[in-house]
């Protein structure tokens, strides 16, 4: 079977099924595993480099209200690859390439290949993912035991911090403007032990105003800036020290978005063993392997 992946998350996940051999094209986004980077791109990005978070934000939205993706795909490069699978989403537009665009093309390429849809608003339905894509690549017994262990490491963390308080915890998935992380977020802090004050589990990201989050008096401030890997969320952080400041948190953390929070794919379990290791390091003492958690306000006292 030849497959092409059109979303990140899809193309970590067809590795863990062990189908990366039979991936032969992903997007330009598409960097985990690094086996990934060897195959064919797909798409290019449509925004120029170097802006600013809120430009991104405006140029998101001004391409968004025009029906128009952030990605651009190469049509010529998607027929070379000569798909019998095409792995997209529909869910959010700033994603990846729209998913009407893609059934249309499919239809017109002469391999005439099947396109599925991955989807997930909430975490047990990234797990429902695994079993969906299995089946559709003949890989179920591989895609059982991928869920089979998943399940198990999120009842250790469960588990480790049930009868823990719970503090309370504001994700920001970016920051000018100001979004709430959305979707499974919500119930990996739970999950994690924490209390989120502002997300709503399932449902998306929303913009808020600074006056209204400091109003939810965090504890802990998460900054996860959609599709930034630790240091660039550390960097840009601490580029809006001074807002974050506000929230009256005692503790600002930059996270691996990109890795652990922004995809639905596999690591989205790492990234609840850190919210763990985040929220309470005597329960959970040890971040997963390679995951950072850099303090951009450290430690101290609310008053």
């Amino acid at each position: 079977m030849r497959i092409v992946s059109l979303v990140p998350h899809a193309t970590e996940l067809l590795f863990e099924l062990g189908l990366g051999e039979e991936v032969v094209a992903v997007t330009h986004e598409c960097d985990y595993p690094p086996r990934a980077r060897e195959r064919r791109r797909v798409t290019r990005d449509a925004l120029q480099a170097g802006m600013s978070a809120r430009e991104i934000d405006a140029a998101v939205r001004e391409r968004t209200l025009a029906g128009e993706a952030i990605y651009e795909l190469d049509r010529a490069a998607l027929a070379a690859a000569r798909p019998d699978l095409i792995v997209t989403q529909a869910l959010c537009p700033v994603c990846a390439v729209s998913y009407e665009d893609v059934a249309a093309i499919a239809e017109e390429l002469p391999s005439r290949p099947r396109v599925i849809a991955l989807d997930p608003s909430t975490l047990g339905e990234t797990q429902a993912d695994v079993h969906t894509l299995a089946a559709a690549t003949g890989r179920r017994e591989q895609g059982a035991q991928l869920a089979r262990e998943a399940a198990a490491r999120i009842d250790r963390v469960r588990l480790a911090v049930r009868s823990l308080r719970r503090p309370r915890v504001l994700a920001l998935e970016w920051l000018d403007p100001a979004y709430v992380a959305g979707h499974w977020t919500p119930q990996m802090i739970e999950l994690a032990g924490g209390e989120d004050v502002a997300g709503r589990p399932g449902e998306p990201s929303r913009t808020e105003r600074w006056e209204t989050l400091a109003a939810t008096e965090p504890e802990v401030v998460i900054a996860m800036p959609c599709g930034y890997d630790a240091p660039r969320a550390h960097a840009e952080a601490l580029s809006y020290a001074q807002t974050l400041e506000r929230l009256n948190a005692r503790r600002v953390v930059a996270v691996d978005a990109s890795a652990y929070f922004s995809r639905p794919g596999p690591r989205l379990i790492s990234g609840l063993e850190l919210l763990g290791h985040i929220l309470h390091p005597d329960a959970l003492p040890e971040a997963p392997p390679g995951a950072q958690a850099l303090e951009v306000q450290p430690i101290r006292v609310r008053g």
